[in-house]
């Protein structure tokens, strides 16, 4: 299937420079909100048969293992750069003028130079250059891996220029960073805003050999993969961010979508999505809940009516604190091992939820940005991120599979924490409270659309 390029429009400038400060201020994200990179693909969908995934996935998720844990951990937010070497490049905004063109911003390559075709334009629109040189993505618009690669970058600008417009003033930080086996990433970070405290967003397309671990933990899972002198080459990418507002009525969020391509030795390619988004929200606003989960609902709907309840439970099951007895927060969808009925359909798929991060989460933070609140909430707020902070590195995958990989860059691993959380001795609600109402949800999920 060809890569739909056309209708977009140019947006920022990007300009790397080593070690340089910058970022992306409210400002421009002001300016680029109102544009749309659209996905490949975007336009005239169709429903979907249903989607699928591979028989050792079935059931749910097993947490802290295998197959799961390495594609999180090279694509998810915790591990996005798990396996990250060498330098970081510094981007920073750069109007976009109607005159002579900027040179093309990143590292160059030969058959770059042409940033004026539909693919060039497209790609001014993200928060750096992509991973893989321009030359390469022209030469393979069809490949999955050029489309994944494209989705996850469009999300994370998407993703940025909204959080920018409602934050007021904040600047992200933009770094490329390189690993050395082959590929890289862009981790984007705003900290200290004026509405969020913390907010990353970040990419990675990575590839290279899977080590004989890694393909065990995969076998176990149910892959039936078959290496070369011991070698499983691999690709991995994905966009994975967990943003953490200010005001303790605002909800913070995660998501993350990805996609993992391994060739055996007889030259067969086994590939697979996961992801998911869910909501952590430290008071319960029983609207915003079902704002959320509706629109995730709607995304999953395109494609068949099973899909949200399944992944729903999926998530609900996943982002459980077993030492504590309760979820995270109040949901949303989690997937993994997705590969049927067809490479095309679970695309969409994948592509439909990344589109309803917005949609699912700017307006709850726009409206609870401003909120009055007590120091008791923000004391409240401070211990749920306590609880936050004991998930990610006690139990999510992807940050397991990071901290234990020799070379990892921790920074990216760890970007997922808050800048600020607090644990008390034997703290515990009055009854009845409003505290002591979001723990009942968190220990007793609820059915948020019906």
């Amino acid at each position: 299937m060809a890569l739909r390029l056309g209708g977009l429009s140019a947006g920022s400038c990007w300009r790397a420079a080593r070690g340089g400060g910058g970022g992306l201020s409210a400002g421009a994200g002001s300016r680029a909100a109102g544009r749309t990179c659209r996905p490949p693909g975007a336009a005239g969908r169709e429903p979907s048969r249903g989607l699928g995934h591979s028989p050792a996935a079935r059931g749910g998720p097993r947490p802290g293992t295998g197959l799961s844990g390495a594609l999180a951990g090279l694509a998810g937010l915790a591990g996005l750069a798990a396996a990250a070497f060498g330098r970081a490049e510094r981007a920073e905004a750069e109007p976009r003028s109607r005159g002579p063109r900027s040179p093309s911003p990143g590292r160059r390559q030969d058959g770059d130079d042409d940033d004026d075709d539909e693919l060039g334009r497209r790609c001014r629109c993200f928060m750096a250059p992509p991973v893989t040189a321009l030359r390469e993505l022209r030469a393979r618009p069809g490949d999955m891996k050029t489309r994944m690669e494209l989705l996850v970058l469009e999300t994370q600008a998407q993703v940025c220029r909204a959080l920018a417009q409602v934050d007021g003033g904040a600047r992200f930080s933009v770094d490329r960073w390189e690993r050395k086996e082959g590929g890289g990433g862009i981790s984007c970070v705003l900290q200290d805003g004026h509405v969020f405290e913390k907010a990353g967003v970040s990419i990675s397309v990575v590839h290279g050999n899977l080590s004989e671990e890694a393909a065990k933990q995969m076998r176990s899972r149910g892959k039936n993969l078959k290496t070369k002198d011991g070698k499983l080459p691999f690709s991995a990418m994905g966009v994975s961010s967990v943003i953490h507002p200010k005001n303790p009525h605002a909800p913070t969020i995660h998501f993350n979508y990805r996609y993992f391509e391994v060739e055996e030795a007889d030259g067969n390619k086994q590939w697979w999505f996961g992801g998911g988004c869910d909501l952590t929200p430290t008071y319960l606003n029983q609207e915003d809940a079902v704002h959320f989960h509706r629109t995730l609902k709607e995304a999953c709907d395109q494609h068949g009516p099973d899909l949200y309840p399944k992944f729903k439970k999926w998530c609900d099951d996943y982002f459980f604190i077993v030492h504590r007895g309760e979820r995270r927060g109040i949901g949303g969808i989690f997937f993994d091992d997705l590969d049927s009925p067809s490479k095309e359909e679970v695309f969409r798929f994948v592509q439909s939820c990344a589109q309803a991060v917005v949609p699912s989460y700017i307006p709850l933070v726009k409206k609870h940005h401003n909120d009055s609140f007590t120091p008791q909430e923000k004391l409240w707020q401070q211990l749920r991120r306590g609880r936050y902070v004991e998930f990610n590195l006690l139990y999510d995958r992807g940050t397991k599979f990071g901290l234990f990989t020799p070379g990892s860059r921790i920074e990216s691993i760890l970007m997922s924490l808050p800048l600020t959380a607090r644990w008390e001795y034997m703290h515990s609600p009055p009854e009845n409270s409003k505290e002591a109402e979001i723990l009942e949800v968190l220990r007793h999920p609820r059915d948020w659309v019906h």
